[in-house]
């Protein structure tokens, strides 16, 4: 599918996105006008509801017809985004090759934002999620979104340029999106260790980031014994994935951000085994290097003015007569020891290492680690926020905003010292768990900030509750991509703003 961006000439198919308020008397008469019916049926017929769909076909003209598409009473970028998703992926089948969507009647200054956000849940709406199917859907292939079909985008000609650049830029992060997709649903036996490193490799060639990879006997040579000790219970050996972009032709000074994702490619729990209710949803644990992948592709096709470097601990926490035990106390790379008293906590063991390792190397001006790391920021916040982590103060301000801004929400945790107490060890420096239910996500955050090296702009985003949930792709949990939109735009706000 191709997206075009113009200010008239609309095809006879045309989704118009209506808000809930006090001009939608006025939208529908125009459009009722445009299709010569009655008006007054129109708006008895259509309330604006979010997600609210009616079609209105044209008199005498049996081609000509109008998709009503109710936004509520959200005025936002993320809501756009998600009414036009739905949409798409619910009606993709009976659109024509030609399609247009219409944000001309929306104030200009949020028209390349809405284009933006239109875009990109109509190329989204697109996505399929069986491929591991043996039988395909024998349905005729939908002409929309085949190779040759087109979304035409309407706007006002003041906008056309500002609206182009927005739909470029849609397209990348939807096509970005995508692929992250394709990732994080993918099983456990099709995402081992070793396929995750030779995806990632991949996708550095293709986007333009260079990839760095330490295999086993490097991470064994290095003394990253935290990583090691979680993935060696695998018969796939963990790797630790460092990755660096930075735009062609850049030669003034550009923020450095470091970016850390876990990614354990399936989590057992090892010996403190999960349960087997929900255990196949744990394909979906290494959602924190999903988003910084994401991330890193995004801004390359980008080509931010800004220097991007990551690194993504890959491991897979599985049982066997090798696999670390409760009670056990191993090294990481910082040089402090840690008690293990439990094996399911193994997402902060890896991602110490991870950080440790990059800080020794790197002295980024904002620091973040992402990661699926537990249950207890759900049980605290829900399904509509991740769980913020950080001392400083500006950051989480920008952070915050950027959440708001693109749909992608964050919620501030406490980090005070107390919370930190539990982590004591009688043998070890630290302790990987308390054992205690309350605050769980607190004390990992806490244990992962002795792995930071003191840097005063480290935030610890906990995405337990957003990395993967329900949409319309699925019968059950699938991606959501939660996370890339999130640090592109940040990474866009910290070369607009940077930390002061």
């Amino acid at each position: 599918m191709t997206i075009k961006i113009l200010d008239k000439k609309a095809p006879d198919a045309l989704i118009v996105p209506l808000m809930l308020d006090n001009a939608l008397p006025d939208r529908l008469a125009e459009i009722a006008g445009r299709a010569n019916v009655d008006p007054g049926g129109l708006q008895r017929d259509f309330l604006g509801e979010q997600k609210e769909v009616f079609v209105v076909y044209a008199s005498g003209n049996p081609t000509r017809r109008f998709y009503l598409l109710g936004l509520g009473k959200k005025n936002d970028f993320a809501n756009m985004l998600a009414v036009t998703r739905s949409f798409c992926h619910r009606y993709k089948a009976k659109l024509p090759l030609k399609t247009g969507l219409d944000l001309r009647h929306f104030p200009d200054a949020e028209i390349a934002r809405f284009t933006d956000a239109a875009a990109t849940g109509m190329s989204l709406g697109l996505y399929k999620i069986g491929k591991y199917r043996a039988e395909q859907n024998e349905k005729p292939a939908p002409t929309f979104g085949s190779g040759k079909s087109e979304l035409q985008i309407l706007v006002p000609a003041a906008a056309l340029s500002r609206a182009a650049a927005a739909a470029r830029r849609a397209e990348i992060f939807a096509a970005a999106t995508q692929q992250i997709f394709d990732l994080t649903n993918a099983p456990g036996n099709r995402k081992t260790p070793d396929i995750m490193v030779e995806w990632t490799l991949a996708a550095g060639r293709e986007a333009g980031f260079d990839v760095r990879v330490l295999g086993k006997e490097d991470i064994i040579s290095e003394g990253l014994e935290a990583l090691f000790a979680v993935g060696k219970g695998s018969p796939c050996p963990p790797s630790l994935l460092l990755l660096d972009y930075s735009p062609k032709n850049r030669k003034e000074k550009m923020p450095l951000i470091g970016l850390v994702g876990k990614g354990v490619t399936f989590d057992t729990g090892g010996v403190s085994l999960k349960p087997s209710a929900n255990m196949h949803l744990m394909k979906s644990d290494m959602g924190g290097a999903a988003a910084v992948l994401g991330t890193f592709i995004t801004a390359a096709r980008l080509q931010l003015p800004a220097r991007l470097i990551g690194a993504i601990p890959v491991a897979e926490n599985m049982i066997d007569g090798l696999a670390i035990k409760p009670g056990d106390v191993i090294g990481s790379y910082s040089g402090k020891t840690i008690e293990i008293t439990d094996t399911d906590a193994e997402g902060r063991l890896i991602l110490a290492d991870a950080l440790s390792y990059l800080l020794k190397r790197e002295k980024p001006d904002a620091l973040i680690d992402v990661a699926t790391l537990t249950g207890s920021i759900i049980r605290a916040i829900g399904y509509f926020a991740a769980g913020m982590f950080t001392q400083n103060d500006e950051l989480a301000a920008k952070l915050t905003r950027v959440g708001s801004r693109c749909g992608e929400r964050l919620w501030r945790m406490p980090m005070w010292e107390e919370y930190g107490a539990d982590l004591k060890s009688d043998l070890a420096d630290l302790r990987n768990f308390t054992g205690k239910p309350m605050a769980e996500s607190i004390s990992a955050a806490k244990f992962i900030e002795h792995f930071t090296d003191g840097h005063p702009a480290w935030a610890h985003l906990d995405i337990a509750g957003m990395a993967f949930g329900d949409s319309e792709f699925a019968q059950g949990k699938s991606a959501t991509g939660y996370g890339i939109r999130l640090l592109t735009e940040f990474v866009e706000e910290m070369i607009e703003a940077p930390l002061g």
